[in-house]
């Protein structure tokens, strides 16, 4: 039986990433911000919709110079999630800042935002937190949040590239917003990450800060790092956006099959569509809670036949051999915990048809 991943990448055919990238042998300007990056800035601009774009070579080190750009005093702390890919939390860790975990609702398991003031002091800075498997937080409210108390609102939005919410581009909510672009994700750049921000003067840090702290070519203003997107991500990001919106119907298609077939399946739980947002399909995470298998006993039902599903996130990061020390023995994440006790998530991608997606559920149901 064919293999079935999590995921798999979407790409052009052959011929169009080959013409995409043939002004490369002729200008031989391969890296260092050249017309194709400058090409695909400006697609994603109309695309997207916020004020700023800049382009990264990865999601991750997207996401630690967004927050380096906000200059925040070393030892400040901020409010996260602890329901999030470790990148989230390493890109707090590694500009010097302190993470502090706020449990998760249980409605999407992105932040509750009726918690988070209670954690908030003078030190506070922002809130760094997470669009979960393309479900959007409660940006008004994390908004409003952050306006009361003169802090800023910065998201790790890896996996809601395209989605909206009222008609409007995820990417234009909150401070910064990080969008992963890795080969594994609705949209991709093979590697790379791109970042909206909407602050003039913070935006004029980014490209000193992608590129070793270089003011001119004789002045360096800032210890930083080396984080530009080359030419060959940047022309598969332009072929690939012609493409998003046919990927992501497919996407809903074998999602639709999931929801029909496991949707009112006692012990089995689904996170519900949220309202007025146009989601992407990024991932389909089913939570065996008193289903007459534990998640453990469906993902190695499933691997039986081939099929790979992931638990996606577990463990939650304040759990990771790297935090554990410090974070491990948290006792006000419950629902974060129980989420990554028991969630699964199932093969979704592109080119997973239909009658894929149906053969999965009659395994899990069988």
């Amino acid at each position: 039986m064919e293999r079935i991943n999590v995921t798999r990448s979407s790409m052009p055919s052959f011929e169009e990433y080959c013409e995409e990238i043939r002004p490369l042998w002729e200008s031989r300007w391969l890296s260092n911000r050249g017309a194709i990056s400058k090409e695909f800035e400006q697609q994603l601009q109309s695309k997207l919709g916020p004020k700023h774009i800049a382009l990264f070579a990865n999601g991750h080190v997207a996401m630690e110079v967004a927050i380096d750009a906000f200059h925040f005093p070393k030892g400040s702390e901020v409010i996260t999630t602890p329901y999030t890919h470790c990148s989230t939390t390493h890109a707090i860790v590694r500009n010097g800042l302190k993470p502090v975990f706020v449990d998760v609702n249980e409605k999407d398991l992105t932040i509750d935002v009726n918690q988070i003031e209670k954690y908030i002091t003078p030190k506070t800075v922002a809130i760094v937190t997470t669009h979960v498997y393309g479900y959007i937080c409660d940006v008004e409210a994390l908004d409003a949040i952050a306006k009361r108390h003169n802090i800023k609102v910065i998201y790790d939005a890896a996996h809601a590239f395209g989605v909206t919410y009222n008609g409007k581009g995820i990417a234009e909510y909150g401070d910064a917003a990080m969008f992963s672009c890795h080969a594994t994700k609705v949209f991709h750049t093979i590697e790379g990450g791109i970042v909206a921000f909407k602050d003039d003067k913070v935006f004029s840090q980014v490209d000193i800060l992608t590129n070793f702290g270089f003011v001119d070519a004789e002045h360096v203003a800032y210890v930083s790092t080396n984080a530009r997107m080359n030419e060959y991500e940047a022309a598969m990001g332009i072929c690939n956006l012609r493409h998003l919106d046919d990927e992501i119907a497919k996407r809903k298609a074998a999602a639709e099959v999931y929801n029909r077939m496991l949707g009112n399946v006692p012990g089995i739980k689904l996170i519900q569509p949220q309202p007025n947002v146009v989601m992407n399909y990024s991932y389909y995470p089913v939570f065996f809670d008193g289903y007459k298998r534990n998640r453990n006993e469906v993902q190695a039902l499933l691997a039986e036949h081939n099929i790979f599903a992931r638990k996606y996130f577990y463990p939650i990061t304040p759990d990771l051999d790297c935090y554990a020390a410090e974070y491990g023995q948290l006792d006000n994440i419950p629902v974060a915990r129980h989420a990554a006790d028991t969630v699964l998530t199932l093969p979704m991608y592109a080119d997973l048809t239909p009658e894929q997606a149906k053969h999965i559920c009659e395994i899990i149901l069988s």
